[in-house]
């Protein structure tokens, strides 16, 4: 696979080293905590920290938290724990309730300049006065307080004398601009909230549009490393820092932020699906959240090996899913250890085969890596094989297990079908089959060939285990867009999990612990799940072997 764009981010922090404009680089991550972090998220946590490392800069992990109504103290942690999981290092943690003060204090220096003002209007008002994208603005009847005026009344609503949306403090800009962003934006409301850091000590909060620029140079942020949603916000953004006389500020730039096929990232309709009951919670296996891909067993590794692939752009466009699980795959293949696993089990009976007679052949952990070396595997006379893997009526290109068709039992010896044993229905309960002794690790000495090779779990030394197989959540490419798709619940997929218990496991996987992740041969990458207990391993199916939606959308 090829990388699909250059990184410009790179290109201009070049330019910027080259030419003096900074003589080092800092950037910063600044997610709001008020959910988890989602995959989406993942491009920019690799981008703002990837440029920091490549420049031996610093990146700071800083908490947008300027809405207490959304924010809480667990999201910050999972926030944490996804960064680290992913592989990345924080210069510092800072908060933007961190600089509450100063940032009062930077609104109060707009309004003495003459370039704040308190407004009076509504929410609902304000909007119908700002215009539209054809036609200008007009002003708020209060645009011309006296500099006294505003410092009195931003005093009040400080002191909380006024109630939510009584008033808030505008920028004074231009109502005119062709940009919406520039006319006259809230740069403070009114929030009789408590904070989860500072408490009851504020009641007006400042707006994000203001807060992330004296944030960013507050903290030495040379590189203001942004989603493509904010270009339209960056004039807003040198207006503060300009106004304000900041010494060489801080530079926004703007990239393509991460849209996938097949999958949903909004914060708003990811926590219907948690409400509704549609998933287990915000770490489901089937989400896009971080912590679902953690647990589902996607390696860090291969999401930072995604991010990288997709490239940095300037354009917003839509990356294909089977992208990132190629990415897992690849990665899987190069590091997961193989075991043999039965999902859907039919006994199988060697008859010629010494009745309690067990057998320990080698087997290779990893053939990718020979450093990984062998494991030993049980076989025995009484085996699991997957249902699937017999057929009594076989079609002619079925080159499975059928009555007297010849196939090779993995790693071990030829078998040959000789007859079923059936239930009261007609169901089959048991095959039978003879072995030829001298096929001893899947290879004969006269050279036959046979077209079929099966798995296999011991009987007698299988370990019960439960498998949830998961697959997308989704069955249209854009579940967000309901002008052509409806509700976007409506477009679940049925099949995005089946939960299958009574799984026949080779032994070595007896001890594996919650994380572990292997290679189930012929039937794809699995990780064990965070149910899993003592005496109940659970295991997720991670990511098939291979892409099994490219037939179909085809």
């Amino acid at each position: 696979m090829e990388e699909i764009s250059s990184n410009f981010i790179h290109e201009k922090i070049d330019r910027d080293l080259e030419t003096g404009v900074f003589n080092h680089v800092q950037t910063r991550f600044p997610p709001e905590p008020n959910g988890y972090l989602h995959i989406g998220h993942a491009k920019a946590v690799c981008i703002d920290f990837g440029a920091a490392e490549k420049y031996k800069g610093e990146c700071n992990l800083r908490f947008d938290d300027t809405n207490p109504t959304k924010e809480d103290v667990e999201y910050v942690d999972a926030i944490k724990e996804d960064i680290k999981w992913l592989g990345f290092s924080w210069g510092k943690i800072c908060y933007a309730s961190d600089y509450f003060d100063d940032i009062y204090e930077c609104a109060v220096k707009l309004i003495k300049k003459g370039k704040a003002y308190v407004d009076d209007l509504s929410a609902e008002q304000i909007r119908e006065y700002r215009g539209t994208l054809t036609e200008p603005g007009k002003n708020s009847p209060h645009r011309d307080r006296s500099i006294e005026e505003n410092l009195e009344l931003f005093e009040k609503m400080r002191r909380g004398e006024f109630a939510n949306g009584e008033k808030v403090l505008r920028a004074k800009i231009d109502m005119a601009s062709p940009n919406l962003n520039m006319r006259d934006p809230v740069i403070y409301r009114i929030l009789h909230e408590a904070h989860h850091r500072t408490g009851d000590k504020w009641c007006i909060y400042p707006m994000y549009d203001f807060t992330h620029p004296i944030s960013d140079t507050l903290e030495g942020v040379t590189h203001s490393l942004c989603s493509l949603e904010f270009e339209d916000h960056r004039p807003l953004y040198d207006w503060v820092l300009r106004e304000l006389d900041f010494p060489q500020p801080s530079q926004q730039t703007e990239f393509a932020r991460l849209n996938l096929n097949y999958t949903l990232t909004s914060k708003r309709k990811c926590l219907r699906l948690v409400q509704d009951g549609v998933v287990s919670g915000w770490n489901d296996p089937r989400m896009s959240t971080l912590c679902g891909m953690r647990r589902r067993g996607y390696p860090a590794a291969a999401i930072r090996d995604f991010c990288e692939r997709i490239g940095v752009a300037k354009a917003n466009s839509v990356v294909d899913f089977a992208l990132l699980e190629a990415c897992v795959r690849e990665n899987l293949n190069a590091n997961a250890p193989r075991a043999m696993a039965v999902l859907r089990p039919i006994k199988l009976v060697i008859d010629n085969y010494p009745e309690g007679q067990t057998e320990e052949l080698d087997v290779e952990v990893n053939p990718e890596d020979e450093s990984m070396g062998t494991r030993k595997v049980e076989f025995s006379r009484e085996l699991y094989i997957e249902r699937e893997d017999f057929m009594e009526d076989a079609p002619k290109k079925y080159f499975r297990l059928t009555i007297g068709r010849e196939v090779r039992l993995k790693s071990a010896y030829y078998v040959t079908c000789v007859s079923v044993d059936k239930d009261a229905d007609g169901n089959v309960t048991c095959v039978h089959c003879t072995y030829d002794p001298v096929t001893r690790g899947g290879q004969s000495p006269d050279g036959r060939k046979v077209k079929g090779t099966i798995h296999w779990v011991s009987a007698a030394h299988a370990v019960d285990a439960e498998v949830r197989l998961y697959d997308r959540l989704f069955n249209v490419e854009n579940p967000s867009d309901e002008s052509k798709v409806g509700d976007f619940k409506e477009n679940l997929n049925p099949n995005s999990e089946e939960v299958l218990t009574g799984c026949k496991l080779e032994s070595n996987l007896a001890g594996a612990k919650t994380g572990d992740t292997f290679q189930f041969l012929r039937l794809g990458y699995f990780c064990v799940d965070t149910d899993s207990r003592s005496g109940k391993l659970i295991f997720n199916r991670t990511v098939a072997l291979k892409d099994s939606w490219a037939k179909v959308n085809k």
